[in-house]
């Protein structure tokens, strides 16, 4: 991957984790998780995506549909398993 493709990927899963911020609210720890989940991924939405010879939406070296599909089931299983509330006895 060139570097220019790999800015524009960090460019578009940070946008992708900060716009799931500002859509589900939270503090500051709450953002930095999002962003965590939505690069871990988009990383690994583009390399099963490369792997398995899945492509759509490909800008130059790029996968972006399978690094778009990745990003979004992580921020969505990371904020389904973040509202686990602990019971204090």
């Amino acid at each position: 991957m060139t570097l220019p493709a790999f800015l524009f990927g960090f460019l578009a899963s940070t946008l992708y984790g900060a716009a799931f911020h500002l859509w589900r609210g939270g503090s500051l720890p709450r953002l930095a998780l999002y962003l965590a989940l939505s690069w871990v991924g988009f990383g690994l939405g583009h390399f099963l995506g490369e792997r398995l010879s899945w492509t759509f939406f490909n800008i130059g070296p790029l996968n972006l549909g399978m690094a778009t599909l990745g990003s979004l089931v992580f921020l969505a299983a990371g904020y389904w398993l973040s509202l686990v509330q602990v019971e204090k006895k």
